[in-house]
C-alpha cells in the first residue's frame, strides 16, 4: 500500500507540485514556445529565408518542435512554399477558397498529412532544409517518438494532469496554425494590401499565434521577417527576433520595404518609376485611401440627388476597394450604374486601372513606362478631384 500511495501521490502532484492555475499558466507558456518555434524557425527562417539563425537557436527550435509537434522541417517548409506558389488554386494544399472553410478549419492537419505523402511536393519545394545526421537519424526517422517523450515528461512534471497538458500541446498547432491561419487567414479579416490571393489579417495584434495573425501582410511581403506593417499592428514574433538579434542568435535578412520620398521633385523620373514598381503594394494601399476620401466627398450627393439606396451604396463602396481585374460581370455592371451618377468616382476607378497596368506591361521600355507615368500624373492633377491630385503629388515624389 505504501508504494501504491506513493504512486498515487506522485500522479496527483508530479515533480513540480503545482496548483491547477499554475499548470494552466505553464501550459500556455509551453504552447507559446511552440508557436514561436513555428513562426520563427519553420516559417520565417526555413520556408522563406527571411532571417538567419545561430546554430544554438536553430537546434533548440528543432528539438522543441520534435517534442511538441513531431513535424518534419522539410515537409513543413515544402508544403508552405507550395501554398505560396499555388495559392488559391486547386493545387494549393490548404486553401479555403478551393476546399471550403470548414474543410480547412476542422481538417487542416489532415490536409497537411496528406500533402506530406506527395513526393513531387517534397522534391520540388523541400530544398535547403536541414540535412544533417540528427535530422536523418532522429527528427525525421522517429518523428512521432518525440511527442511520446513529451508525454512522459509532462506526466513526470505535472502528474496525471500532465496528460491534459500534453493533449493541449498536441492540439495547439493543428488548431491555431493548420486551422485558424490556413483557414480563417484566407477567408475572414481585413486587408492592408490587395495582393493576388485572398489572404486576410485576422487581427492587428499578433500575439496568440506569434504574429501569424497578420497573414495578408505576410502574403504581400512573403520574405519579410517582420509581419506587421502599420503603426497599430504588433507582431510578437518580430519582437522575439529582434531580441535574439541583439544577443547574436539571429540576423534579419529582409523586412517590408519602406519607400523613400523626395518632395522637391516636380516631375516623375526613372527613380520614381523604379520606386513605385518596387513599392507597388504601398502605392495601391495609398490609392485605396484616396478612393475612400473621394467616396466621402461624393456619398451625400449620391444619397440625396441620385436617390441611390443605402444597400447599393454599401456594396458599391466595397467593390471600389477591390482590384478591378477581379470584378465579375454583375459587379462591373453595378459600378457602371454608380458611375452614371458620379464622374469623380468613375475617374478614380479608371485611373486605378491605368496605374495598375504600369507594372504589368513588361513588354514596354523604361522610356515608354516613364512617359505613361508622367502622363498619368498630369491628368490626375488636372482632374479637379482633390484626393486624386494629392495622391499624384505623393506619387511623383517616390525616390
Amino acid at each position: 500500500m505504501t508504494v501504491l500511495n506513493a504512486v498515487l501521490d506522485f500522479l496527483n502532484t508530479g515533480l513540480l507540485n503545482l496548483a491547477a492555475w499554475q499548470i494552466v499558466l505553464v501550459t500556455l507558456a509551453l504552447t507559446h514556445v511552440t508557436i514561436a518555434s513555428v513562426t520563427i524557425f519553420l516559417h520565417r527562417h526555413q520556408a522563406h529565408r527571411a532571417l538567419d539563425l545561430h546554430p544554438i537557436a536553430s537546434h533548440f527550435f528543432r528539438l522543441w518542435l520534435w517534442l511538441t509537434t513531431g513535424q518534419v522541417t522539410k515537409q513543413w517548409a515544402a508544403i508552405h512554399r507550395k501554398h505560396h506558389a499555388k495559392c488559391e488554386t486547386e493545387e494549393d494544399p490548404h486553401s479555403p477558397q478551393t476546399r471550403g472553410i470548414r474543410k480547412v478549419l476542422f481538417e487542416g492537419a489532415e490536409l497537411y498529412r496528406a500533402e506530406c505523402k506527395n513526393e513531387e511536393t517534397m522534391a520540388k519545394y523541400g530544398h535547403g532544409t536541414p540535412d544533417d545526421w540528427i535530422e536523418h537519424k532522429l527528427y525525421s526517422k522517429y518523428s512521432w517518438q518525440g511527442v511520446a517523450v513529451m508525454l512522459i515528461l509532462d506526466v513526470l512534471l505535472f502528474g496525471a494532469l500532465g496528460i491534459t497538458v500534453w493533449a493541449v500541446q498536441m492540439l495547439w498547432i493543428p488548431i491555431t496554425a493548420a486551422g485558424i491561419i490556413n483557414g480563417i487567414g484566407h477567408y475572414w479579416g481585413y486587408r492592408n494590401y490587395d495582393c493576388v490571393d485572398a489572404s486576410r489579417n485576422v487581427l492587428p495584434w499578433g500575439i496568440i499565434i506569434g504574429g501569424e495573425e497578420l497573414h495578408n501582410n505576410h502574403h504581400t511581403f512573403a520574405t519579410s521577417a517582420k509581419l506587421s506593417s502599420k503603426w497599430y499592428e504588433f507582431d510578437i514574433g518580430w519582437m522575439y527576433i529582434r531580441m535574439m538579434e541583439m544577443v547574436g542568435l539571429a540576423k534579419v535578412k529582409k523586412t517590408i520595404p519602406k519607400p523613400a520620398f523626395d518632395k522637391a521633385k516636380v516631375v516623375a523620373d526613372f527613380d520614381t518609376l523604379q520606386s513605385i514598381i518596387a513599392n507597388r503594394y504601398d502605392v495601391m494601399a495609398k490609392y485605396a485611401k484616396s478612393v475612400k476620401t473621394a467616396w466621402h466627398d461624393e456619398v451625400e450627393h449620391l444619397k440625396e440627388k441620385a436617390k441611390l439606396e443605402a444597400r447599393f451604396l454599401k456594396s458599391s463602396r466595397k467593390l471600389l476597394k477591390r482590384d478591378p481585374a477581379k470584378l465579375e460581370g454583375e459587379q462591373k455592371q453595378q459600378l457602371s450604374e454608380l458611375f452614371k451618377h458620379s464622374k469623380a468616382l468613375e475617374t478614380m476607378h479608371q485611373m486605378r486601372v491605368e496605374l495598375g497596368v504600369m507594372w504589368e506591361r513588361s513588354h514596354l521600355t523604361r522610356d515608354q513606362l516613364l512617359h505613361q507615368l508622367q502622363d498619368w500624373c498630369v491628368r490626375a492633377e488636372a482632374s479637379g478631384i482633390k484626393s486624386l491630385q494629392e495622391f499624384s503629388l505623393r506619387l511623383r515624389s517616390y525616390a
